[in-house]
């Protein structure tokens, strides 16, 4: 019997680039992203109980228990595999929300393949990723656990191996609305789309950036200062900033000059999310 409890991390993702193409008819935006983990997360302790009930005992602020994503992948996993096991679950929340960096989708990701494996349902990652689309389209380049280049909302990934720096991330204190930016008459819609694999150097901008810096002077001084070290580049529509750097001690050097007036965190750049690292060596 699989253990009744397990604790597993919950990576962030940045967005090396973010090529926005046009805007669909169902109102969504076609992209092109490079997806990439990085070793620096929350973590989600699960706990199984026989009831049938599904618990997350940690209060978000502002979001109801039922409309968190943690929970509504447990009930919809719960639901479509006909489980009639429940869960308890706690979250040591670090990844700010509004950030850019991927908080809820990775929650949700983690939650679909823990569950998947305390339940013992033998779901592949297919129909996790599927599933996982439901609930938001940066969910399954979390399920799927490996950097990829997207098309399409995001949904459409091809494993691709960029460089692994040591990233600094810097995280202004302010929550960007998504679908605000992408609303925005401003936004560039119009990028040519690349097929080249992985993404060349001179196509790692982000078309959200102008229209973020513009709205969020908070973002736009991260942008100013970490500029001066190394490229600063925005991860999704933001808040979070982030540039790479060769060593752990080049990224720590900045760091302690930029995070007396800014929040912020070094961490490794990783191509395999630490979420399946950690699942890999429980099998």
């Amino acid at each position: 019997m699989t253990a009744a409890r397990l604790t597993l991390p919950s990576p962030a993702k940045l967005n090396l680039m973010l090529h926005i193409l046009g805007r669909r008819e169902d109102g969504y935006h076609e992209l092109q992203t490079l997806f990439q983990f990085v070793d620096y997360g929350d973590e989600i302790t699960f706990a199984v109980r026989d009831d049938g009930v599904i618990q997350l005992h940690t209060e978000f602020a502002g979001v109801p228990h039922d409309s968190n994503l943690i929970v509504r992948a447990a009930k919809m996993l719960q639901q479509q595999s006909g489980c009639t096991l429940g869960i308890d679950i706690w979250i040591d929340k670090v990844l700010p929300m509004g950030g850019g960096i991927g908080g809820g989708s990775s929650n949700a990701a983690t939650t679909l393949l823990g569950l998947n494996h305390l339940w013992q349902l033998g779901w592949d990652e297919d129909r996790l990723a599927a599933l996982g689309l439901t609930l938001g389209a940066d969910v399954p380049v979390f399920v799927r656990g490996h950097a990829a280049f997207a098309e399409g909302v995001g949904e459409k990934l091809t494993p691709v191996n960029p460089e692994e720096p040591w990233y600094l991330v810097l995280v202004p204190q302010v929550s960007v609305s998504t679908a605000e930016i992408f609303s925005d008459p401003l936004l560039t819609r119009n990028t040519p789309p690349i097929k080249v694999r992985p993404v060349p150097e001179g196509n790692s901008r982000n078309d959200c950036l102008p229209v973020v810096a513009r709205r969020y002077p908070e973002v736009r001084n991260a942008l100013d200062l970490l500029g001066k070290f190394t490229e600063a580049k925005l991860t999704g529509t933001g808040s979070c900033v982030f540039g790479g750097f060769p060593s752990k001690a080049e990224a720590d050097k900045v760091s302690a000059l930029l995070t007396e007036t800014l929040t912020g965190f070094v961490a490794k750049g990783s191509n395999v999310s630490m979420l399946h690292r950690k699942l890999q060596s429980l099998l």
